[in-house]
């Protein structure tokens, strides 16, 4: 069947406005899965499915309040930054060559793979009897984390329409927000009462009937013909990451500094000899053409500023307001909280309307504006105001990020072929969490060195605790107040002007629908007639 030009219908790249005529074969959908799964099928995929994703970002977070635990059982307290480094970098330096693995072998072998390996991994790490036993098992439970999370996305994306997706996407997506939410409670509850290993076999039951779920829902999704692997592009690609999350790691450290600039060296060369690779690999594990389309552009921006925008400075929030606000370490963590429940309601909201408006561009563009002007109001709120005035401004940001938090990757994911939806998933979660990574580095620098420039006489940065700060006399905690705002203020302008930044590519998305049906082939950006 070829398509025409008429009053209606999908324009290249999958998202249709009118002023453009696209004449396009459409793919032939006897054979689509989305045709296969009744209502029923498709309702157990996506309780697997969010099953597994809660799981795999579960795991981010749960760790975090028994990592003292672990450090102090197993004997050492020098490495315990490496259980969360390790995910980190696991999870996030193999995006990419997952990815292609999902378009070249199928995305239902890489997704139940990855889940077996998870749990073997969740396994090990709960019968550790060293750290560096831990910290290998935590980076293939990185390694496999970033499987199920990306095929999750990828399986929903061959699945569902590109109208469906949004709806279906958003689901998925509030295993993230809810993880935050509750992981660091769960975690020391399991570690309280059960144990610290339960932190990783709590894992085992869940997974093991989610894994029995997905093996009757997940249907089998043809791969791509190609079977060909860029071997020579994942391998310098793989490098040149790993240099550069360990150079932002170690920017902070006095000690590291050195190391760190060795690594960004690294990381820049290794680079460069991956785009030279690319330019001539035949099937490159990031097609390069694919950024020359407008839609895949913009969204690849959008998603990039929630990682530097947000995600970035959730962590030093309770600090900034422990140091700032006076306040304790437990009602300190309530403004995080708000800003996570509000990128979770928004979210689900925006993805219901968005399956049934078909209309997108709105949602990035009032979410981007909405968080940039949150933001800019947070860098001139005065010391002193109630909590609940930071707590609901931060609610606005977390409301503006999640109304295009999920809706970013259905989007790009339908200007793409089904042959690449591996590939274009990777790259949007990708920039997302090296964003989130260097920016949060930054952050950290630019923290340490504002406060200990700024600190009077007497007073050691290196030593410097809230427990200290609320029981100092009353003119230090105001002096202490003041140097925290201070030096806050332009990092919360900073992440202002990157959702500024946002609002310009949410602009620049192409106007109109989400389509019912998905292209066949990638093509060139549309030109208006």
């Amino acid at each position: 069947m070829v398509v025409t030009s008429g009053p209606q219908g999908p324009f290249p790249g999958a998202l249709w406005h009118p002023g453009h005529t696209p004449s396009r074969r459409w793919p032939d959908r006897s054979g689509d899965p989305r045709m296969q799964l009744s209502p029923l099928r498709l309702r157990l995929l996506v309780v697997s499915l969010l099953s597994v994703s809660f799981l795999g970002a579960l795991d981010h977070t749960v760790v975090s309040t028994s990592l003292a635990t672990i450090a102090g059982d197993l004997g050492a307290l020098e490495q315990m930054s490496w259980v969360v480094v390790g995910y980190t970098l696991a999870s996030t330096v193999l995006l990419p060559v997952i990815g292609k693995l999902g378009d070249v072998v199928g995305p239902r072998l890489v997704f139940l793979t990855s889940l077996v390996v998870f749990l073997v991994a969740s396994l090990l790490c709960g019968f550790a009897q060293s750290m560096t036993w831990l910290v290998v098992a935590r980076v293939v439970q990185g390694m496999s984390s970033a499987g199920i999370q990306l095929m999750s996305q990828t399986i929903i994306a061959h699945v569902t329409t590109p109208r469906e997706r949004p709806r279906y996407m958003a689901i998925i997506g509030a295993a993230f927000p809810i993880a935050i939410l509750v992981g660091p409670v769960v975690g020391g509850l399991i570690t309280d009462y059960w144990g610290w290993s339960w932190v990783f076999w709590i894992n085992l039951p869940i997974g093991l009937a989610a894994l029995a779920l997905a093996l009757i829902a997940v249907p089998h999704v043809e791969a791509s013909a190609r079977r060909r692997f860029d071997i020579a592009g994942a391998a310098w690609f793989t490098m040149s990451l790993v240099a550069l999350v360990l150079a932002v790691s170690w920017t902070a450290d006095r000690e590291s500094a050195s190391a760190a600039v060795i690594a960004f060296v690294v990381s820049l060369l290794a680079f460069s000899a991956f785009l030279f690779v690319e330019l001539r690999a035949a099937e490159p594990i990031i097609p390069l053409r694919m950024f020359a389309n407008r839609t895949i552009a913009a969204g690849l921006v959008l998603s990039a500023i929630i990682g530097v925008g947000l995600f970035s400075v959730t962590a030093y929030l309770p600090t900034y307001f422990q140091m700032a606000y006076g306040t304790s370490v437990t009602i300190s963590g309530l403004v995080p909280i708000a800003t996570v429940f509000g990128m979770l309601v928004s979210n689900l909201v925006t993805g219901w309307l968005a399956s049934r408006s078909g209309r997108y561009r709105v949602f990035a563009i009032a979410g981007t504006a909405l968080a940039a002007v949150g933001l800019l109001i947070m860098a001139l709120l005065p010391v002193g105001l109630p909590l609940w005035v930071p707590m609901v401004v931060m609610f606005g940001v977390g409301i503006g990020t999640g109304s295009f938090m999920s809706l970013v990757i259905a989007v790009v994911q339908s200007a793409v072929p089904r042959s690449e939806l591996g590939t274009v998933t990777a790259s949007v979660n990708l920039v997302r969490q090296v964003g989130a990574t260097v920016t949060t580095a930054v952050i950290g620098g630019v923290v340490a060195a504002g406060v200990a420039a700024a600190l009077p006489a007497g007073i050691d940065a290196s030593t410097l605790t809230p427990q200290l700060v609320h029981g100092a006399t009353v003119a230090v905690q105001a002096q202490i107040a003041d140097i925290y705002t201070q030096v806050f203020s332009p990092i919360f302008v900073g992440l202002a002007i990157a959702y500024a930044v946002g609002v310009i590519a949410a602009v620049l998305l192409p106007a109109g629908r989400l389509p019912d049906e998905s292209p066949s082939v990638l093509d060139a950006e549309p030109v208006a007639a």
